[in-house]
């Protein structure tokens, strides 16, 4: 027979923010193994109950007796297993292995070769001499390091757990796991519900929960009610919500029966940088703040409580409270740290470690300094306030707010700077240097902030590295990857080449400070993450073509990759491709330094032809190459196909002669040159 498997177990609060990452490692173990033991059918899909108190998975078409299992055992092959019709003694080893006599092996073939074989059927297990052990090894893998015990007892969990259930159909599973033997009882809601709750049939799981229960047991149920009540709650007061996916995850994994409920606080904190309040509220209260239509705070937000009150006016008088501490502390923060200046600030960043082996904040600022007035000049900024960005940028780390919030970092430098009486250039720049601060993240907007974040970055990635602290693995702790991608980014918009801005970074480090080589390995390193960067809008053989060549103004990247697909489609391409990957074999054998083409020593139609073919439109390749025309000088490359057909099918390239050997190489040689100005055409051969 076939019924649906209901597993709950049932636990104090769970981690909100490992929650969902915990249900679904939990049903998927349980899932796989019973679909592996023949329990379930391959097709079989789970559905993933989480609430703060409970992981549970339903798979519906469960086997109660795991089918017959042919077992199969494979022994020698019949040429090793039996000389002169004699049982070898590792044929007869394998026999009684298997508890059988010589003469009852069979014979089958492995795939390579006959060998002799033992088949025998294994009567299926009942599912409650497995289950338990299933629900055993789906706690082991879940992704919590942490464990813990409670009581007197030896069992360990994330949490204290306190029942379990193993439902199949009507039917309860017998099993025992973590000292809990299996009921098809659980317990609902801490305050709404009473007593236990039964469930009396493992379809009827969620519907009892909710009904009885006053739990929404599905996370992604819960999820979509506490968004869409958001939403609705939003809109009466024509509002939109100021705040990300990840705080309504974590939410939703604090509650089993959400009620949205709409709160406010007084109007006088909103003097209060938004970015503040908005933080404290996500981060500290979990609430979902509001924004009006012009995008400013408003002195209202929605809460979502754990409860459903017959006047919920407590409930948010409460919150309100609670929040009012909260912002009255944002808002001394924010009077204090007016007292001092930023510049006043600086001093206390020597006292700031960067790292021991670099120096403090203030040592680091200074480099910022000149990279920051280096880089603008570069790009045509401001030097003086890129400079001036760059001294105040780190300034902010000594402030009460950052003290607090060390996510407002750069956000709060802006807003201090701009009443400092600073320029907008220069306090937008003190934000902006921070930017993009992770996929997807906006670029600093402006010369004057590109050149002070590329500084900031720079200076973290070279001295870093330099160092020694290079990522190994997915072991990174410098963030030098997620750098690199920003730099990365930022170069591919400006006209600025990429080693002359890591060799400039190693100069202002004090010298014998970073390990020789650092410039280098810091350009290759970059080289290798704009693979990463690109990988998702190119293919992967455009890329190897373009990258091969090392290049280092990054802002024609783009234009050499469609070039390049470009010049894929070309009915020629797979042709030249290939002949080039010839060029480049030949070239990687050839002796001694490359010669130059000397036409007299030409003793062949076709190489005079090949020879005369790339000097009529070298210089119309050039052209189109210095004037960043790579498509049509891909494009025009694609005229050599005849004769450099002809010269591989007439010209025996490795001749007898040395002389008239090292010129047909040296001919090569140019027709690499000319086509590897653009991209490496061999890498685009099969």
């Amino acid at each position: 027979m076939q019924q649906t498997l209901l597993i709950e177990l049932l636990t104090e609060e769970l981690p909100p923010k490992a929650l969902q990452r915990l249900a679904d490692s939990f049903a998927t173990t349980i899932t796989d193994e019973l679909k592996r033991m023949g329990f379930a059918g391959a097709d079989a899909e789970a559905a993933v109950f989480a609430s703060p108190r409970r992981l549970a998975v339903s798979l519906p078409g469960v086997l109660n007796l795991q089918p017959e299992q042919t077992i199969v055992r494979k022994g020698p092959s019949l040429a090793a297993g039996m000389k002169d019709g004699v049982p070898s003694k590792a044929l007869e080893g394998f026999a009684r292995s298997c508890g059988v006599a010589v003469s009852e092996l069979t014979t089958m073939s492995d795939g390579k070769q006959d060998v002799y074989a033992y088949q025998s059927v294994k009567a299926g297990e009942p599912l409650s001499a497995v289950l338990a052990g299933v629900v055993e090894l789906a706690l082991k893998k879940l992704p919590a390091p942490k464990l813990m015990r409670w009581g007197d007892l030896e069992h360990q969990f994330v949490r204290p757990v306190h029942g379990l259930m193993m439902l199949w159909g009507e039917t309860v599973v017998d099993g025992e796991v973590l000292g809990l033997k299996s009921r098809n009882a659980t317990r609902g809601h801490r305050f709404m519900s009473e007593g236990e709750v039964f469930v009396e049939h493992a379809d009827a799981y969620a519907k009892t929960m909710f009904e009885t229960g006053k739990v929404v047991a599905s996370f992604t149920a819960r999820r979509e009610l506490i968004g869409k009540r958001l939403r609705d709650a939003a809109a009466v007061l024509g509002a939109t919500i100021a705040a990300d996916d990840a705080l309504l995850d974590e939410v939703t994994a604090l509650v089993e029966w959400p009620v949205v409920l709409e709160a406010g606080f007084e109007a006088e904190f909103l003097k209060v940088p938004q970015e503040c309040l908005i933080l404290t509220m996500q981060q500290n209260q979990k609430y979902f703040p509001l924004l009006d239509a012009a995008g400013k705070l408003m002195n209202r937000f929605l809460l979502v409580s754990n409860i459903e009150a017959a006047d919920p006016i407590h409930v948010v008088q409460g919150n309100e409270r609670v929040l009012r501490a909260r912002l009255s502390d944002a808002k001394f923060f924010f009077e204090q740290d007016q007292k001092q200046t930023l510049d006043a600030r600086l001093p206390k960043l020597a006292g700031v470690v960067y790292h021991n082996k670099i120096g403090s904040q203030l040592e680091r600022v200074e480099r910022l300094e000149a990279l920051s007035a280096a880089f603008a000049g570069a790009l045509g900024a401001d030097q003086a306030a890129a400079r001036r960005a760059a001294r105040l940028a780190k300034a902010d780390l000594v402030t009460d707010m950052v003290g607090e919030f060390p996510e407002l970092q750069g956000v709060m430098g802006m807003y201090y700077a701009r009443i400092g009486g600073e320029t907008g250039e220069v306090a937008a720049a003190i934000e902006g240097h921070y930017h993009p601060r992770f996929a997807g993240d906006t670029l600093p907007e402006g010369k004057v902030a590109t050149a002070v974040a590329l500084a900031d970055k720079l200076e973290s990635i070279v001295g870093i590295w330099g160092i020694g602290l290079i990522p190994t693995g997915d072991k990174d702790p410098f963030a030098l990857r997620r750098a690199a991608l920003g730099v990365l980014r930022m170069v591919m918009e400006t006209p600025l080449d990429l080693r002359v801005l890591v060799a400039d970074t190693a100069a202002a480090f004090p010298a014998g400070l970073l390990a020789d080589g650092t410039v280098d390995e810091v350009v290759a390193f970059c080289q290798e993450r704009l693979k990463h960067l690109l990988a998702a809008e190119y293919k992967a053989d455009e890329i190897d073509a373009v990258l091969s060549l090392a290049p280092t103004r990054l802002d024609e990247v783009r234009a050499v990759l469609a070039a390049v697909a470009g010049f894929k489609a070309l009915p020629e391409a797979a042709a030249l491709a290939a002949a080039n990957k010839r060029v480049k074999n030949i070239l990687k054998k050839a002796e001694g330094a490359v010669a130059t083409v000397n036409p007299a020593l030409f003793a062949e139609d076709a190489e005079r032809a090949l020879f005369a073919a790339i000097e009529a439109i070298a210089p119309e390749v050039d052209a189109k190459f210095a004037a960043h025309d790579f498509e049509g000088a891909l494009s025009r490359l694609s005229s050599l196909k005849a004769p450099v057909d002809a010269f591989f099918d007439g010209v025996m390239v490795m001749a007898d002669d040395a002389a008239v050997r090292a010129n047909r190489i040296a001919l090569l040689a140019r027709l690499a040159e000319l086509f590897n100005r653009v991209a490496d055409i061999s890498l685009l051969a099969d």
